[in-house]
């Protein structure tokens, strides 16, 4: 990362550690990190879905095998070391609220994800283990601070409000890339800034449903 980042753009990453496309997105910030000031915003991806009519796969039968593989090859393709929870999805809402909480920096952040996607852990029956592997006491109490859980919904709520649907989300300059393929979009459209005013971007945002 280069030495003052206050010069650059700045983009919010909103993420949750239920996420194996976030933690794919977190091992390549360096492709990014460069040319954007990304913060690290928590939310609650449930919450998400349920604010944009949504759901993840998996909780579609026939989509999440195909999801869960794909995560293992793409793991493979980026050389991430990798390794699914025992069960998946699981509840984040205690993890994303430490987070919040710690006001985590990408430090800890990654820290959360590698416990995760790494270590195969699920926090919520090892939490001790988990606030340990953040740099925390090991006695530290999943938090119950209602500013930390109005926090929560808020920057769930704030996602939506920038176009967000699901995660990793990026929100740069009143735009949201979805997902970890979109890191050369991102990049393209720093190089290109009137990118979404060009007539077939502005066109296709237009088109009627069909149905």
């Amino acid at each position: 990362m280069i030495a003052d980042t206050n010069q650059l753009p700045k983009g919010k990453l909103y993420f949750d550690i239920i996420s194996p496309f976030s933690y794919f997105y977190i091992k390549q910030l360096g492709r990014l990190n460069h040319k954007i000031n990304i913060e690290p915003v928590p939310i609650l991806l449930g919450g998400l879905f349920r604010a944009t009519d949504n759901r993840g796969p998996g909780e579609i039968d026939a989509k999440r095998p195909h999801t869960y593989q794909y995560c293992v090859w793409l793991a493979e393709k980026l050389g991430l070391p990798f390794q699914f929870p025992k069960h998946h999805p699981f509840l984040t809402v205690a993890a994303q609220r430490l987070l919040v909480q710690q006001h985590a920096d990408w430090t800890m952040v990654e820290r959360a994800f590698d416990f995760v996607w790494v270590q195969g852990n699920d926090p919520n029956l090892s939490w001790p283990e988990f606030c340990r592997h953040l740099n925390l006491p090991e006695n530290t109490p999943k938090p119950d601070d209602p500013a930390v859980k109005a926090q929560l919904i808020t920057n769930t709520n704030q996602a939506k409000e920038d176009g967000a649907f699901g995660v990793p989300a990026l929100a740069l300059n009143g735009q949201c890339f979805w997902g970890v393929d979109t890191i050369d979009w991102a990049l393209d459209y720093l190089d290109r800034p009137n990118m979404f005013s060009e007539p077939a971007y502005a066109l296709v945002k237009t088109i009627p449903s069909g149905i």
